[in-house]
Protein backbone atom coordinates (compact mmCIF):
# COMPACT_ATOMS: atom_id res chain seq x y z
CA UNK A 1 0.00 0.00 0.00
CA UNK A 2 2.80 2.29 0.56
CA UNK A 3 4.29 1.62 -2.40
CA UNK A 4 1.27 2.71 -4.37
CA UNK A 5 0.78 5.53 -2.20
CA UNK A 6 3.93 6.59 -3.45
CA UNK A 7 3.62 6.09 -6.61
CA UNK A 8 0.36 8.06 -7.03
CA UNK A 9 1.93 11.06 -5.19
CA UNK A 10 4.81 10.76 -8.03
CA UNK A 11 2.33 10.75 -10.58
CA UNK A 12 0.82 14.10 -9.28
CA UNK A 13 3.79 15.76 -9.31
CA UNK A 14 5.09 14.41 -12.51
CA UNK A 15 1.74 15.55 -14.23
CA UNK A 16 2.25 19.21 -11.85
CA UNK A 17 5.53 20.04 -13.62
CA UNK A 18 4.70 18.79 -16.86
CA UNK A 19 1.05 19.59 -17.84
CA UNK A 20 0.19 22.12 -14.86
CA UNK A 21 2.52 25.01 -15.78
CA UNK A 22 1.59 25.15 -19.19
CA UNK A 23 -1.97 26.01 -18.78
CA UNK A 24 -0.97 29.34 -17.33
CA UNK A 25 -0.65 31.98 -19.67
CA UNK A 26 1.35 34.03 -16.62
CA UNK A 27 3.82 31.03 -16.70
CA UNK A 28 4.53 30.89 -19.85
CA UNK A 29 5.33 34.53 -20.19
CA UNK A 30 7.71 34.24 -17.25
CA UNK A 31 9.59 31.26 -18.90
CA UNK A 32 9.45 27.51 -19.25
CA UNK A 33 10.09 26.14 -15.80
CA UNK A 34 8.77 28.53 -13.49
CA UNK A 35 6.00 26.66 -12.22
CA UNK A 36 8.23 23.74 -11.69
CA UNK A 37 9.99 26.16 -9.29
CA UNK A 38 6.81 27.13 -7.80
CA UNK A 39 5.35 23.34 -7.59
CA UNK A 40 9.07 21.34 -6.97
CA UNK A 41 11.92 23.59 -6.69
CA UNK A 42 10.83 25.33 -3.47
CA UNK A 43 14.54 26.34 -3.11
CA UNK A 44 14.23 25.33 0.03
CA UNK A 45 16.59 22.00 0.76
CA UNK A 46 15.41 19.14 2.07
CA UNK A 47 17.49 17.83 5.18
CA UNK A 48 19.13 14.86 6.58
CA UNK A 49 18.29 12.87 3.35
CA UNK A 50 20.75 10.80 1.17
CA UNK A 51 20.76 11.34 -2.19
CA UNK A 52 21.65 8.29 -5.03
CA UNK A 53 23.63 9.36 -8.10
CA UNK A 54 24.30 7.58 -11.14
CA UNK A 55 27.56 8.68 -12.75
CA UNK A 56 29.55 8.05 -15.68
CA UNK A 57 31.47 4.25 -15.14
CA UNK A 58 34.75 6.04 -16.34
CA UNK A 59 34.65 8.80 -13.79
CA UNK A 60 34.00 6.52 -11.01
CA UNK A 61 36.86 4.29 -12.32
CA UNK A 62 39.12 7.41 -12.44
CA UNK A 63 38.69 8.86 -9.05
CA UNK A 64 36.67 11.85 -10.55
CA UNK A 65 33.28 10.59 -8.91
CA UNK A 66 35.20 10.10 -5.67
CA UNK A 67 36.53 13.51 -5.63
CA UNK A 68 32.94 15.45 -6.62
CA UNK A 69 30.71 13.67 -3.99
CA UNK A 70 33.56 15.02 -1.30
CA UNK A 71 33.26 18.37 -1.86
CA UNK A 72 29.69 18.34 -2.20
CA UNK A 73 28.91 16.81 1.12
CA UNK A 74 31.77 18.85 2.44
CA UNK A 75 30.20 22.05 1.35
CA UNK A 76 26.17 20.92 2.23
CA UNK A 77 27.29 18.74 5.76
CA UNK A 78 25.71 21.74 7.80
CA UNK A 79 22.17 20.68 6.23
CA UNK A 80 22.65 16.99 6.55
CA UNK A 81 22.97 16.39 2.97
CA UNK A 82 24.75 13.29 1.88
CA UNK A 83 25.34 12.36 -2.29
CA UNK A 84 26.82 9.09 -2.34
CA UNK A 85 27.69 6.07 -5.49
CA UNK A 86 24.45 4.75 -6.54
CA UNK A 87 25.93 1.64 -7.59
CA UNK A 88 24.06 1.21 -10.19
CA UNK A 89 24.48 -0.46 -14.11
CA UNK A 90 24.51 2.88 -15.96
CA UNK A 91 22.66 1.54 -18.25
CA UNK A 92 19.81 1.49 -15.94
CA UNK A 93 16.19 1.04 -16.52
CA UNK A 94 14.79 4.11 -15.01
CA UNK A 95 11.25 4.10 -16.68
CA UNK A 96 10.42 0.90 -14.68
CA UNK A 97 12.51 0.43 -12.15
CA UNK A 98 11.82 4.16 -10.75
CA UNK A 99 8.52 4.01 -9.93
CA UNK A 100 9.46 0.78 -7.57
CA UNK A 101 12.13 2.60 -5.63
CA UNK A 102 15.06 1.19 -7.40
CA UNK A 103 16.26 4.48 -9.36
CA UNK A 104 18.97 6.76 -8.85
CA UNK A 105 17.82 10.30 -7.60
CA UNK A 106 20.64 12.01 -10.16
CA UNK A 107 21.02 10.73 -13.00
CA UNK A 108 24.19 11.39 -15.74
CA UNK A 109 23.65 10.22 -19.36
CA UNK A 110 23.82 10.94 -23.12
CA UNK A 111 21.04 13.20 -23.78
CA UNK A 112 19.09 10.76 -26.32
CA UNK A 113 18.84 8.17 -23.17
CA UNK A 114 18.10 11.20 -20.71
CA UNK A 115 15.02 12.43 -23.17
CA UNK A 116 13.73 9.27 -23.20
CA UNK A 117 12.68 9.28 -20.15
CA UNK A 118 11.85 13.14 -20.19
CA UNK A 119 8.57 11.86 -22.81
CA UNK A 120 7.35 9.46 -20.33
CA UNK A 121 7.57 11.87 -17.39
CA UNK A 122 10.26 9.82 -15.17
CA UNK A 123 12.73 12.59 -14.90
CA UNK A 124 11.92 16.34 -13.69
CA UNK A 125 11.77 19.23 -15.70
CA UNK A 126 14.12 21.84 -14.21
CA UNK A 127 14.13 25.87 -13.58
CA UNK A 128 17.86 25.64 -15.78
CA UNK A 129 18.08 29.45 -15.41
CA UNK A 130 18.57 29.02 -11.83
CA UNK A 131 22.03 27.51 -12.17
CA UNK A 132 25.58 28.98 -12.20
CA UNK A 133 26.09 27.66 -15.32
CA UNK A 134 23.36 28.40 -17.46
CA UNK A 135 24.28 31.18 -18.89
CA UNK A 136 27.92 29.37 -20.46
CA UNK A 137 26.16 26.43 -21.77
CA UNK A 138 25.72 27.29 -25.35
CA UNK A 139 21.57 27.16 -26.81
CA UNK A 140 22.30 24.04 -28.75
CA UNK A 141 24.00 22.04 -25.86
CA UNK A 142 20.45 23.21 -23.90
CA UNK A 143 18.22 22.08 -26.66
CA UNK A 144 19.29 18.74 -26.66
CA UNK A 145 17.68 18.68 -23.37
CA UNK A 146 14.30 20.00 -24.12
CA UNK A 147 11.14 18.80 -24.96
CA UNK A 148 7.83 20.65 -25.86
CA UNK A 149 4.43 18.79 -24.51
CA UNK A 150 1.28 20.75 -25.15
CA UNK A 151 2.87 23.62 -26.83
CA UNK A 152 5.46 24.32 -23.64
CA UNK A 153 9.17 23.84 -23.56
CA UNK A 154 10.64 21.87 -20.95
CA UNK A 155 14.55 21.91 -20.21
CA UNK A 156 15.13 18.54 -18.47
CA UNK A 157 18.73 17.81 -18.53
CA UNK A 158 22.17 19.98 -17.80
CA UNK A 159 25.04 19.52 -20.26
CA UNK A 160 28.46 18.70 -19.02
CA UNK A 161 30.22 17.81 -21.66
CA UNK A 162 30.29 17.46 -25.89
CA UNK A 163 30.59 14.16 -27.19
CA UNK A 164 32.19 13.33 -30.60
CA UNK A 165 34.00 11.03 -32.41
CA UNK A 166 37.78 12.12 -32.52
CA UNK A 167 41.25 10.53 -33.91
CA UNK A 168 43.46 9.51 -31.92
CA UNK A 169 47.36 8.35 -33.38
CA UNK A 170 50.82 7.79 -32.24
CA UNK A 171 53.16 10.87 -33.20
CA UNK A 172 56.10 7.81 -32.60
CA UNK A 173 54.41 5.87 -35.05
CA UNK A 174 54.71 8.38 -38.03
CA UNK A 175 57.15 7.72 -41.10
CA UNK A 176 60.71 8.73 -40.45
CA UNK A 177 60.40 11.03 -43.37
CA UNK A 178 56.87 12.09 -42.59
CA UNK A 179 57.79 15.68 -43.04
CA UNK A 180 59.28 14.90 -47.04
CA UNK A 181 56.96 12.56 -48.14
CA UNK A 182 53.56 13.31 -45.92
CA UNK A 183 53.42 17.38 -45.16
CA UNK A 184 52.61 18.36 -48.86
CA UNK A 185 51.41 21.54 -47.42
CA UNK A 186 54.65 21.90 -44.94
CA UNK A 187 51.94 23.03 -41.91
CA UNK A 188 54.16 20.67 -39.56
CA UNK A 189 50.86 18.24 -39.48
CA UNK A 190 50.87 15.07 -41.41
CA UNK A 191 48.38 14.58 -44.06
CA UNK A 192 47.38 11.26 -43.09
CA UNK A 193 45.66 13.29 -40.33
CA UNK A 194 44.44 15.72 -42.34
CA UNK A 195 42.65 13.92 -44.91
CA UNK A 196 41.27 10.34 -45.14
CA UNK A 197 43.15 10.32 -48.81
CA UNK A 198 46.02 10.06 -47.15
CA UNK A 199 44.94 8.02 -44.18
CA UNK A 200 43.79 5.50 -47.03
CA UNK A 201 47.21 5.73 -48.79
CA UNK A 202 49.37 5.57 -45.62
CA UNK A 203 46.96 2.63 -44.05
CA UNK A 204 47.62 0.49 -47.39
CA UNK A 205 51.81 1.05 -47.14
CA UNK A 206 52.05 0.54 -43.60
CA UNK A 207 49.68 -2.93 -43.94
CA UNK A 208 52.17 -3.88 -47.04
CA UNK A 209 55.72 -2.98 -45.13
CA UNK A 210 54.28 -5.78 -42.43
CA UNK A 211 51.28 -7.57 -42.18
CA UNK A 212 51.02 -7.63 -38.91
CA UNK A 213 50.33 -3.93 -38.48
CA UNK A 214 47.16 -1.45 -39.84
CA UNK A 215 47.19 2.15 -40.47
CA UNK A 216 43.61 3.63 -39.73
CA UNK A 217 41.44 0.90 -37.79
CA UNK A 218 37.81 0.92 -36.08
CA UNK A 219 34.87 -1.42 -35.89
CA UNK A 220 32.46 -0.05 -38.69
CA UNK A 221 29.11 -1.70 -37.60
CA UNK A 222 29.32 1.22 -35.03
CA UNK A 223 26.59 3.85 -35.97
CA UNK A 224 27.33 6.74 -33.90
CA UNK A 225 31.05 6.66 -35.20
CA UNK A 226 29.77 5.76 -38.91
CA UNK A 227 27.14 7.21 -39.70
CA UNK A 228 29.19 10.91 -39.52
CA UNK A 229 30.27 9.65 -42.98
CA UNK A 230 26.88 9.66 -44.27
CA UNK A 231 26.16 13.33 -43.26
CA UNK A 232 29.22 14.84 -44.26
CA UNK A 233 27.80 13.95 -47.72
CA UNK A 234 24.14 15.17 -46.77
CA UNK A 235 22.43 12.67 -44.80
CA UNK A 236 20.59 13.32 -41.96
CA UNK A 237 18.49 11.65 -38.90
CA UNK A 238 15.38 12.85 -38.89
CA UNK A 239 13.96 16.04 -40.61
CA UNK A 240 12.93 19.20 -39.03
CA UNK A 241 16.08 19.26 -37.26
CA UNK A 242 15.85 16.47 -35.87
CA UNK A 243 12.29 16.59 -34.79
CA UNK A 244 10.44 14.59 -37.40
CA UNK A 245 11.10 11.20 -37.25
CA UNK A 246 8.56 10.67 -40.16
CA UNK A 247 11.29 12.42 -42.45
CA UNK A 248 14.36 9.17 -42.28
CA UNK A 249 17.25 10.99 -43.72
CA UNK A 250 20.16 8.33 -43.62
CA UNK A 251 19.62 8.32 -47.81
CA UNK A 252 19.50 12.02 -48.40
CA UNK A 253 21.59 13.31 -50.30
CA UNK A 254 24.93 12.21 -51.70
CA UNK A 255 25.40 10.02 -48.38
CA UNK A 256 26.32 7.22 -50.46
CA UNK A 257 29.48 8.57 -50.71
CA UNK A 258 30.09 8.22 -47.37
CA UNK A 259 29.37 4.46 -47.33
CA UNK A 260 31.65 4.08 -50.59
CA UNK A 261 34.42 5.91 -48.64
CA UNK A 262 33.19 3.40 -45.41
CA UNK A 263 33.77 0.62 -47.39
CA UNK A 264 37.08 1.82 -49.00
CA UNK A 265 38.76 2.26 -45.54
CA UNK A 266 37.14 -1.34 -44.45
CA UNK A 267 39.73 -2.58 -47.53
CA UNK A 268 42.54 -1.74 -45.23
CA UNK A 269 41.70 -3.47 -42.07
CA UNK A 270 40.62 -7.20 -41.51
CA UNK A 271 37.68 -8.78 -40.24
CA UNK A 272 37.47 -7.14 -36.75
CA UNK A 273 36.32 -4.13 -38.05
CA UNK A 274 33.19 -6.31 -38.81
CA UNK A 275 31.40 -6.42 -35.26
CA UNK A 276 32.73 -4.80 -31.90
CA UNK A 277 36.59 -6.34 -31.99
CA UNK A 278 38.40 -2.80 -32.56
CA UNK A 279 36.10 -0.76 -30.44
CA UNK A 280 37.47 -3.02 -27.25
CA UNK A 281 40.78 -3.58 -28.60
CA UNK A 282 41.77 -0.28 -30.04
CA UNK A 283 43.38 0.60 -26.07
CA UNK A 284 46.02 -2.20 -26.54
CA UNK A 285 46.64 -2.31 -30.05
CA UNK A 286 47.53 1.14 -30.64
CA UNK A 287 49.23 0.95 -27.15
CA UNK A 288 51.52 -1.88 -28.75
CA UNK A 289 51.41 -0.64 -31.97
CA UNK A 290 49.88 -3.03 -34.31
CA UNK A 291 47.54 0.01 -35.25
CA UNK A 292 48.10 3.50 -36.14
CA UNK A 293 45.29 5.11 -35.71
CA UNK A 294 41.39 4.48 -34.40
CA UNK A 295 38.22 6.61 -33.64
CA UNK A 296 37.27 7.27 -30.26
CA UNK A 297 35.04 9.93 -27.78
CA UNK A 298 37.02 12.32 -25.55
CA UNK A 299 36.44 10.90 -22.61
CA UNK A 300 39.15 7.91 -23.46
CA UNK A 301 41.72 9.78 -24.03
CA UNK A 302 42.94 8.75 -20.18
CA UNK A 303 42.13 5.02 -21.17
CA UNK A 304 44.47 5.17 -24.31
CA UNK A 305 47.09 7.32 -21.88
CA UNK A 306 47.20 4.71 -19.34
CA UNK A 307 46.99 1.21 -21.89
CA UNK A 308 49.88 3.39 -23.46
CA UNK A 309 51.72 4.34 -20.31
CA UNK A 310 51.58 0.62 -19.40
CA UNK A 311 53.15 -0.34 -22.78
CA UNK A 312 56.29 1.97 -21.99
CA UNK A 313 57.01 0.78 -18.94
CA UNK A 314 56.93 -2.56 -19.57
CA UNK A 315 59.20 -1.71 -21.94
CA UNK A 316 62.05 -0.32 -19.38
CA UNK A 317 61.17 2.54 -18.77
CA UNK A 318 60.58 4.55 -15.46
CA UNK A 319 56.67 5.81 -14.39
CA UNK A 320 57.88 9.26 -14.69
CA UNK A 321 59.56 9.02 -18.02
CA UNK A 322 56.76 6.91 -19.59
CA UNK A 323 54.07 9.22 -18.86
CA UNK A 324 55.88 12.00 -20.51
CA UNK A 325 56.63 9.63 -23.85
CA UNK A 326 52.94 9.12 -23.86
CA UNK A 327 52.08 12.95 -23.07
CA UNK A 328 54.52 13.36 -26.53
CA UNK A 329 52.83 10.36 -28.93
CA UNK A 330 49.48 10.51 -27.85
CA UNK A 331 47.71 12.37 -29.81
CA UNK A 332 43.99 13.33 -29.62
CA UNK A 333 43.12 15.42 -32.66
CA UNK A 334 39.80 16.28 -35.24
CA UNK A 335 38.07 13.91 -37.96
CA UNK A 336 40.32 13.83 -41.32
CA UNK A 337 38.66 16.10 -44.21
CA UNK A 338 37.14 14.19 -46.44
CA UNK A 339 37.00 14.26 -50.74
CA UNK A 340 34.33 15.39 -52.28
CA UNK A 341 33.71 12.75 -54.70
CA UNK A 342 34.25 10.16 -51.99
CA UNK A 343 36.82 8.33 -54.14
CA UNK A 344 39.89 7.91 -51.38
CA UNK A 345 42.15 7.02 -54.31
CA UNK A 346 41.87 10.40 -56.67
CA UNK A 347 44.70 12.61 -56.58
CA UNK A 348 44.51 15.92 -55.26
CA UNK A 349 41.16 15.68 -53.88
CA UNK A 350 38.43 18.70 -53.35
CA UNK A 351 38.35 18.29 -49.70
CA UNK A 352 35.49 18.95 -47.78
CA UNK A 353 34.50 19.11 -43.48
CA UNK A 354 33.76 16.18 -42.26
CA UNK A 355 31.12 15.78 -39.65
CA UNK A 356 30.07 13.79 -37.51
CA UNK A 357 27.58 12.20 -34.74
CA UNK A 358 27.90 13.82 -31.78
CA UNK A 359 25.98 13.73 -28.29
CA UNK A 360 25.13 16.19 -24.93
CA UNK A 361 26.22 14.05 -21.76
CA UNK A 362 24.84 15.54 -18.58
CA UNK A 363 22.76 15.57 -15.30
CA UNK A 364 19.12 14.71 -14.74
CA UNK A 365 16.95 14.45 -11.75
CA UNK A 366 14.53 11.61 -11.30
CA UNK A 367 10.95 12.02 -11.20
CA UNK A 368 10.62 9.62 -8.23
CA UNK A 369 13.21 11.45 -6.03
CA UNK A 370 11.71 12.57 -2.19
CA UNK A 371 14.36 15.10 -2.34
CA UNK A 372 14.58 17.28 -5.57
CA UNK A 373 15.88 20.82 -3.62
CA UNK A 374 18.96 18.57 -2.64
CA UNK A 375 18.81 16.99 -6.05
CA UNK A 376 19.09 20.26 -7.84
CA UNK A 377 22.05 21.56 -5.54
CA UNK A 378 23.99 18.52 -6.37
CA UNK A 379 23.70 19.37 -10.15
CA UNK A 380 24.36 23.28 -9.74
CA UNK A 381 27.72 21.96 -7.90
CA UNK A 382 28.72 19.60 -10.18
CA UNK A 383 28.10 22.07 -13.22
CA UNK A 384 30.23 25.02 -11.76
CA UNK A 385 33.03 25.95 -13.30
CA UNK A 386 35.62 24.48 -10.59
CA UNK A 387 34.06 20.93 -11.18
CA UNK A 388 34.03 21.27 -14.68
CA UNK A 389 37.59 22.18 -15.01
CA UNK A 390 38.53 19.05 -12.53
CA UNK A 391 36.33 16.79 -14.51
CA UNK A 392 38.49 17.86 -18.01
CA UNK A 393 41.69 17.68 -16.25
CA UNK A 394 40.86 14.02 -14.59
CA UNK A 395 39.04 12.53 -17.67
CA UNK A 396 39.71 14.90 -20.59
CA UNK A 397 36.37 16.05 -21.52
CA UNK A 398 34.94 18.61 -23.86
CA UNK A 399 33.31 20.66 -21.66
CA UNK A 400 30.31 22.02 -22.71
CA UNK A 401 30.60 25.26 -20.44
CA UNK A 402 32.07 27.97 -22.72
CA UNK A 403 34.13 29.51 -19.85
CA UNK A 404 36.05 26.15 -19.36
CA UNK A 405 36.28 25.29 -22.75
CA UNK A 406 38.25 28.54 -23.44
CA UNK A 407 40.36 28.40 -20.69
CA UNK A 408 41.61 25.20 -21.74
CA UNK A 409 41.81 26.17 -25.26
CA UNK A 410 42.89 23.84 -27.91
CA UNK A 411 40.70 21.12 -29.01
CA UNK A 412 38.33 21.94 -26.55
CA UNK A 413 37.40 24.85 -28.43
CA UNK A 414 38.00 23.36 -31.40
CA UNK A 415 34.78 20.94 -30.36
CA UNK A 416 32.64 23.62 -28.87
CA UNK A 417 33.61 25.65 -31.97
CA UNK A 418 32.45 22.84 -34.22
CA UNK A 419 29.24 22.30 -32.32
CA UNK A 420 28.44 25.86 -33.07
CA UNK A 421 28.77 25.47 -37.00
CA UNK A 422 26.69 22.50 -37.34
CA UNK A 423 29.74 19.76 -37.97
CA UNK A 424 28.30 18.11 -34.74
CA UNK A 425 25.06 16.55 -35.52
CA UNK A 426 23.74 15.67 -31.57
CA UNK A 427 22.05 12.77 -31.47
CA UNK A 428 17.66 13.71 -31.34
CA UNK A 429 16.10 14.19 -28.18
CA UNK A 430 13.21 11.96 -29.29
CA UNK A 431 12.63 8.23 -28.36
CA UNK A 432 11.87 7.39 -31.74
CA UNK A 433 16.11 7.31 -32.04
CA UNK A 434 16.44 3.70 -30.29
CA UNK A 435 14.80 2.77 -33.59
CA UNK A 436 18.03 3.99 -35.74
CA UNK A 437 20.89 1.67 -34.15
CA UNK A 438 19.78 -2.05 -35.34
CA UNK A 439 18.91 -1.18 -39.07
CA UNK A 440 22.30 1.07 -39.08
CA UNK A 441 24.28 -1.65 -37.90
CA UNK A 442 22.74 -4.04 -40.31
CA UNK A 443 23.64 -1.82 -43.25
CA UNK A 444 27.17 -0.86 -41.89
CA UNK A 445 28.14 -4.64 -40.84
CA UNK A 446 27.83 -5.26 -44.62
CA UNK A 447 29.45 -1.96 -45.93
CA UNK A 448 32.48 -4.01 -43.55
CA UNK A 449 32.07 -7.71 -44.34
CA UNK A 450 31.92 -6.44 -48.35
CA UNK A 451 35.74 -6.13 -48.02
CA UNK A 452 36.41 -9.62 -46.78
CA UNK A 453 33.71 -11.67 -49.70
CA UNK A 454 33.98 -11.97 -53.45
CA UNK A 455 33.22 -10.06 -56.07
CA UNK A 456 30.27 -12.26 -56.95
CA UNK A 457 29.25 -12.35 -52.90
CA UNK A 458 29.48 -8.72 -52.40
CA UNK A 459 26.04 -7.44 -51.40
CA UNK A 460 27.02 -3.67 -52.23
CA UNK A 461 28.72 -4.11 -55.63
CA UNK A 462 28.92 -0.14 -56.03
CA UNK A 463 27.69 3.27 -55.03
CA UNK A 464 24.31 2.88 -56.67
CA UNK A 465 23.65 -0.04 -54.52
CA UNK A 466 24.57 1.62 -51.47
CA UNK A 467 22.03 4.23 -51.45
CA UNK A 468 19.97 1.70 -52.57
CA UNK A 469 20.64 -0.02 -49.03
CA UNK A 470 20.89 3.39 -47.22
CA UNK A 471 17.05 3.76 -48.68
CA UNK A 472 16.51 0.30 -47.23
CA UNK A 473 17.80 1.47 -44.17
CA UNK A 474 15.31 4.42 -44.04
CA UNK A 475 12.24 2.10 -44.61
CA UNK A 476 13.57 -0.40 -41.49
CA UNK A 477 13.90 2.39 -39.44
CA UNK A 478 10.01 4.02 -40.71
CA UNK A 479 8.39 0.74 -39.91
CA UNK A 480 10.02 -0.09 -36.33
CA UNK A 481 8.79 3.34 -35.26
CA UNK A 482 5.65 3.02 -36.62
CA UNK A 483 4.73 -0.03 -37.94
CA UNK A 484 6.38 -2.66 -35.53
CA UNK A 485 5.62 -0.45 -32.41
Amino acid sequence: MRRKLAMMLICAISVSAFSGCGKSEATEDKGDATATENTIFSGELEENVTIQVLENDTAISKGYFQQLIDAFNKEYEQYGITAVDANMDQYLDLANDGPYGYGPDVLYQANDVIMQYAQGKHILPLPVEKLECYSQVPKSAWQAYQVDIDGQTYTCGVPVNVQCPMLYYRRDLLPEDWKDNWDKDSNDVPDMVENWNDMYAFSVDRHNENGDTYGYMKSLYDVYFSSGFLFSYGGYIFGDNNTNPEDIGFSAGDSAKGAWVLSQLASTMNEDCIDDTITTNAYSKLADGTYFATMSTPDTYTTFFDELVNEYEADGLSEEEARAKAEENLVMTGIPKLPESGDLKEENPKLIDSKAMGGVNGYAISSYTKSPNACLAFVDFATKYDMIMLRNETLGISPAREDVSNEIGGLSESIYEKLEKGNIVLMPSIKEVAQIWTPGQTFFTDIAKDAFRSDSEKKYKDIDSMRAGLEEMCQQIHDAIFTLE
